[in-house]
């Protein structure tokens, strides 16, 4: 009898009961480990394994085949051993207890979620099943012990039956669809049961962690998931009417499955401070899912995020923005399961981001607040305060050069603060361009201006007009902003035409413009963005300039006849789409607010509509004997002796574009180069002038090359023999 109450009190400290839980958890914990230890004794005798030394100890592992028929064979006398045995019968006793009552429970808590669902006492009993191994791991030995195979130590529905005194009533668990499954509560690994080819009922049965922690203990904080939203509202903020009718929805209905609400804004918008005004008019808080949370790979945390945030009453927000990928075929990675009755916030610079999202669970769109050029330049001062002094002219430039939204501005802010001297314009505009990530991908190139030391050399109408577009793109801000052309404009930036033959120097004088204006450059791939599929092209133009247009840079199209060409007469529908390609373009470049620079070398192949729209067309000729002898000389690099070449002779003779000259130049400095003294002879450059023309097919007599022809004659004379050899 002193063996028996040993053991007795012993097993009462087994199941103490969980401070700051609720009572109905700690009623359904206590009948789960009690119904795990009598489990346990009787597996002691059936195994014929005698009595227990201690009752820590845990009985050996039978045959696994005749240990299966345990539930039918072994049924009454099971019941039997319940009634006789001395621990089992007490074990029995304490199950005897009826349940408290389920009403009262805190929002999220074992007791809420109890009577919130409605769960039988098979269920719940189950679910306190689950948690046995999420509160405490030493539990695995006990439930492998009970399920005779030690490499299982999560309970399974099969478990359950064994320890339930009803085993059909576990039958209803079966369902998929169960409300302990489909919000997330319990999840069933059909994983691992289907590498061991077992049935659902084989398969391990947990809580996620961050479930069984607020089922348990629903005061817990979040966790590290998660960040709290508050509310960073501006002067003058309202919530707009959308916004409103969202937050009278959420706040009314009760759905039983996700509700998705794409909050629509470009980057670093005020989309943290829209998702916690609405959620807060909604009556609910609301939190952020931390960006590697949100990935597709941590999909079972994210569906258990959710489930966390329905149990107490958060609305989600995801900040990361759906990528391409992430609907296609129907697949919608960013989202958790449909049946978890969530709340999610889902940011998307466009609704498209979130078509793949069912219909039945997506609600209006909200819209981040936007800020205007005066909203950018007030907030660049509010968020610098006292280091702002002195700065208004920077200021006023990098908020219409960059036209960043709350959050990033804040972000950059807060790197200039640092300095520990004054902010001086350089810095300012470094790490306003530090920020920015231009994600143009495949469709553009970074060009990395080469010409900084060098003059663009045109004729005096020419070089008058491109001094005229570089002061314009200066005055921009002005005008725009203190004279008020931005609103009937649309903040609109300036696009150019370069036209002129190949090597005139359109090249050379968008990457001059680039340095001069200190703006990056990009050259625009068209072999990317031109698609034969229909829609395509507009897509890859919607990319190009949706990322471009969010900070000043230079579009460079070069031989832009292949995308604005003219208009055709429609004959089919490829016509009639290659026209929409045309006029989309046409509206986006009005819009656009950086440089566009259109290169041709046919001009009059160009879409009329396209050179009204245009605000300067430059042409580029073929340089004059002037003009060439300074493209001459500029051509040399620094270090090289040049001082035996014959500079006029080489600009009065030969009539060759500036991209001709520089390809001389350099073939001869390749010839020349022989480990001694830089220097180039007219020997070099007379043979690459010679080697320039047959590569453009143009011929020239030896007269042309006048008493340098003797160096012509040599080379022909040199091939000959090679011919003849």
């Amino acid at each position: 009898m002193m063996a028996a109450s040993k053991k007795k009190s012993e097993l009462v400290t087994f199941t103490p009961r969980l401070r700051g839980a609720d009572a109905v958890a700690n009623y359904w914990m206590r009948q789960a480990t009690l119904r795990l230890r009598r489990e346990v004794s009787w597996c002691w005798s059936e195994r014929g394994a005698g009595t227990p030394q201690t009752v820590a100890a845990l009985p050996p592992f039978a045959d696994r085949a005749s240990a299966s028929l345990d539930l039918s064979r072994f049924w009454e006398e099971k019941q039997r051993f319940y009634l006789t045995d001395a621990t089992a019968r007490y074990l029995t006793e304490q199950l005897n207890v009826a349940p408290p009552d389920v009403g009262g429970g805190a929002r999220g808590s074992f007791a809420w979620v109890v009577a919130e669902l409605e769960l039988d006492d098979a269920a719940s009993f189950t679910l306190a099943l689950a948690l046995t191994t999420a509160l405490d791991a030493s539990m695995g030995s006990v439930i492998a012990s009970c399920l005779n195979d030690q490499t299982r130590t999560h309970p399974n529905l099969a478990l359950a039956q064994k320890l339930w005194d009803a085993p059909e009533e576990i039958l209803a668990l079966a369902d998929p669809a169960h409300a302990l499954f489909a919000r997330g509560l319990l999840v069933r690994s059909r994983a691992e049961a289907a590498r061991a080819a077992e049935t659902e009922w084989d398969a391990p049965l947990t809580v996620p962690s961050v479930v069984a922690r607020q089922l348990l203990f629903p005061d817990a904080p979040l966790p590290s998931g998660l960040t709290p939203l508050e509310e960073k509202s501006r002067d003058g903020d309202a919530l707009a009417e959308t916004s409103r009718l969202v937050a009278l929805r959420l706040a009314d209905e009760d759905a039983g499955t996700l509700r998705v609400v794409p909050v629509l804004g470009p980057k670093g918008a005020a989309r943290r401070g829209t998702v916690a005004t609405v959620a807060r008019a909604s009556g609910r808080g609301a939190v952020e899912l931390e960006a590697r949370a949100s990935d597709a790979e941590d999909l079972p945390y994210l569906n258990s995020l959710a489930t966390l945030c329905w149990l107490r009453d958060l609305c989600l927000f995801i900040a990361r923005e759906p990528s391409a990928h992430d609907g296609q075929h129907g697949s919608q990675n960013f989202l958790p399961a449909a049946t978890i009755p969530a709340i999610l916030f889902v940011a998307a610079s466009e609704r498209a981001q979130v078509a793949s999202v069912p219909d039945e669970l997506q609600l209006p769109a909200v819209n981040a607040p936007v800020y205007d050029y005066a909203e950018r330049v007030a907030h660049w001062k509010r968020a610098l305060g006292a280091k702002a002094r002195g700065l208004d002219s920077t200021i006023a430039e990098a908020a219409r050069r960059f036209r960043y939204e709350r959050e990033t501005i804040d972000a950059v802010a807060e790197g200039l603060k640092r300095l520990p001297r004054r902010i001086d314009g350089e810095e300012f505009f470094a790490a306003c361009r530090a920020e920015l990530a231009e994600d143009i991908g495949e469709l553009a190139s970074r060009v990395a201006p080469r010409f900084e030391g060098e003059e663009l050399i045109l004729p005096r109408k020419q070089h008058l007009q491109f001094e005229e577009h570089l002061r314009a793109m200066r005055a921009l801000t002005e005008v725009h902003y203190r004279w008020g052309t931005a609103r009937v404009w649309n903040e609109s930036g300036i696009s150019v035409l370069f036209a002129g033959a190949p090597g005139t120097g359109k090249t050379m004088a968008a990457e001059i413009l680039a340095l001069k204006l200190d703006l990056p450059m990009y050259r625009i791939d068209l072999s990317q963005v031109v698609n034969k599929y229909i829609g395509e092209t507009e897509k890859n133009l919607k990319r190009l300039f949706d990322a471009a247009d969010i900070s000043d840079v230079i579009l460079f199209f070069d031989e832009a006849d292949a995308l604005f060409g003219k208009r055709s007469e429609v004959k089919d529908s490829h016509d009639r789409y290659a026209n929409l390609e045309i006029s989309y373009l046409l509206e986006r470049m009005e819009r656009f607010k950086g440089l566009a620079i259109l290169a041709t070398n046919r001009k009059k192949d160009l879409d009329e509509a396209f050179l009204r729209r245009l605000r300067y067309v430059i042409d580029f000729p073929l340089p004059g004997e002037r003009e060439r002898l300074r493209i001459w000389r500029q051509m040399i690099p620094a270090g090289v002796d040049a001082s035996e070449l014959d500079f006029d002779f080489l600009a009065r003779q030969f009539q060759l574009a500036g991209g001709h000259i520089r390809s001389i130049i350099f073939n001869a400095c390749l010839q020349s180069a022989d480990g001694g003294e830089a220097r180039l002879s007219m020997r070099e450059v007379v043979i690459a002038i010679k080697r320039e023309y047959d590569k453009l097919n143009r011929p020239a007599g030896l007269e042309q090359y006048g008493p340098y022809a003797s160096f012509v004659e040599e080379l022909e004379h040199e091939r000959e023999a090679a011919l003849t050899r």
